[in-house]
């Protein structure tokens, strides 16, 4: 750092020498506890609020959430289409009077979660090898290419086909999304920008059905080529606009392009990059990405030349680091939550909501009006949300959550398990059947829909942050393959036992929140060592401390630059 350069200190112009004397005198007995960086001065406001105070990052937020708009939307489209008099024409096979209709339907569902599966896997290697941004643009093509093919199909097998292609996209999107905006967002309200995710994916499945609901009514083919169709739109919206967006910092800082990195971190935070609070959230970044390269050096000592082969055994190797010490407690809270957000019964009401209301009393047309509101009732939930995560936090909420739905659950079993010989008899019972379905429905948009897509994505190491996130994003897909096969036969031969068996869930995720699943609210990404406690070791500590102090002082500290 030139000593004869001046820099920005809260408004102050100051000697770079004293620049860095005033942040050893902030940093000053913060290791032990809170990291090294707790003393940061906050961007702006807290919560929701925050996000009004730079709209630039809210925007950018917002657009990459347009791959949770597709999710959402792909997911839904079906839930009418199936049902389709002009579908059932084309492909008789998924008809309710054809023979094995059940598990040709159930495949046809299942191939757009397994391919999911493989997209989100996948991802993690693509995000950290060619950027975030550019995997999007990745997943938005792979998404097109199956939407063609659903849109175009002629058969079962090019429609299963285009479902497959589309779900490799749409776990891709499912994972890149939600790691892209944690890593661009401020810690004070990066819940509330996370939220997004959620909200988009909702917002998805509400378009989706109720735009099949209408085009149902289109004699020809087009009442279900047409939602195919229309989801490319959003796809090439968000696979050009992207590459106009800024990259993460924390991926430039990952890939030494240092300087890049604090100016696209100034861009996003609306500052010079000689703001003090933008220096040191780069150092920050800076100090978490050198401490995982000595950690990484040291686990794997062998596989540094850079050859070929080095380098595929050095990422697998790199896989295997999320189940060790210092990441197997963060990959238990990523892959759980996403365990429990499917377990807890959300997708079985998505999915077969119309069954459902089947056996709490409803005709066949107030089936599917209903289905169609309580996915708006999660919508509110969300929205809910979006004021509380920062304020509240992200355990309060999961605990809350598990408790009312919970509560639902056990409410609906119980009027089920009584009244459902002979709802006719009893039409007060069975709409207070629907009313806890609807209860439920809110208190997961507002609590287990949008915390479990917001915590993977700040937990995770900046080294394994990628594939960590893949991982959580690959249990939802998996359980969300498995809710799928065994809801039909639970609803269908016990009845209330479904309803039961999701509430026996929702008091276990209750219970894995209660002894595992920290606070992670208000800390910035790389204060997650203090938030796990993963740094145990006393050397470990010292090393990360010295490692700051290094890029504070050091001569390869990305210093501000002249004003």
């Amino acid at each position: 750092m030139d000593d004869k350069t001046n820099v920005t200190k809260d408004g102050i112009e100051v000697a770079p020498m004293a620049y860095n004397r005033i942040f050893d005198q902030e940093l000053a007995g913060l290791h032990h506890d809170q990291g090294a960086w707790a003393a940061r001065e906050p961007y702006g406001p807290p919560g929701f609020k925050g996000l009004f105070s730079n709209h630039f990052v809210a925007l950018c937020a917002l657009f990459a959430t347009i791959g949770g708009l597709l999710f959402g939307y792909d997911q839904g489209v079906v839930s009418v289409t199936l049902v389709m008099d002009q579908f059932l024409e084309r492909f008789p096979r998924v008809s309710e009077t054809a023979s094995g209709a059940g598990f040709w339907k159930g495949l046809m569902t299942a191939m757009l979660e397994l391919g999911a599966m493989f997209g989100a896997a996948f991802s993690g290697y693509l995000a950290d090898k060619i950027s975030r941004k550019r995997s999007v643009v990745v997943a938005v093509i792979i998404f097109i290419v199956g939407s063609t093919l659903q849109t175009a199909a002629v058969e079962y097998g090019m429609l299963t086909v285009g479902r497959t292609i589309g779900g490799i996209g749409i776990g891709m999107l499912a994972t890149i999304s939600p790691l892209y905006i944690s890593e661009i967002a401020p810690p004070e309200n990066r819940g509330s920008l996370l939220v997004l995710q959620e909200f988009s994916i909702v917002f998805g499945i509400v378009i989706a059905f109720w735009t099949t609901y209408g085009t149902r009514y289109i004699p020809s083919e087009w009442s279900w080529r047409l939602p195919f169709l229309l989801q490319i739109i959003p796809g090439l919206v968000l696979g050009g606009g992207i590459l106009f967006l800024p990259y993460s910092p924390r991926w430039l800082a990952s890939k030494g392009r240092d300087q890049e990195g604090i100016e696209n971190l100034a861009k996003l935070r609306r500052l010079p990059t000689t703001d003090s609070r933008v220096f040191q959230e780069m150092c920050e970044i800076r100090a978490e990405v050198a401490f995982q390269e000595e950690i990484s050096l040291e686990r794997h000592p062998n596989l540094q030349d850079g050859s070929r082969a080095s380098r595929i055994k050095l990422e697998l190797s790199s896989w295997a680091d999320c189940f060790r010490r210092g990441c197997w407690r963060r990959t238990l809270v990523g892959t759980g939550i996403m365990f429990f957000q499917q377990f807890v019964g959300i997708n079985a009401l998505i999915y077969y909501s119309p069954s459902l209301f089947g056996t709490l009393g409803q005709d066949y047309e107030m089936r599917l009006l209903l289905s169609g509101i309580i996915n708006v009732t999660q919508l509110v939930g969300v929205v809910t949300s979006l004021w509380t995560m920062d304020r509240f936090g992200r355990r309060p909420l999961l605990l809350i959550g598990a408790a009312l739905m919970f509560i639902s659950h056990l409410i609906i079993a119980v009027l089920v398990g009584k009244f459902s010989h002979a709802w006719q008899d009893y039409a007060t019972e069975g709409w207070v059947a629907v009313a806890f379905l609807f209860f439920y429905m809110l208190s997961f948009g507002a609590s287990w829909g949008p915390v479990p897509w917001a915590m993977p994505s700040e937990i995770f190491p900046s080294s394994l942050r990628a594939k960590g996130v893949a991982l959580s994003t690959c249990s939802n897909w998996f359980n969300n393959f498995i809710i799928g096969l065994i809801t039909p036969p639970l609803v269908q031969n016990t009845g209330y036992g479904a309803y039961a068996f999701f509430a026996v869930f929702c008091l276990l995720a209750f219970v894995f929140t209660w002894f595992l699943v920290p606070e992670t609210n208000g800390r910035s990404l790389e204060q997650m060592d203090a938030v796990f406690k993963d740094v145990s070791s006393e050397a470990e500590e010292a090393r990360k401390a010295r490692i700051e102090q290094e890029i504070l002082e050091g001569e390869t500290v990305v210093s501000p630059p002249v004003p």
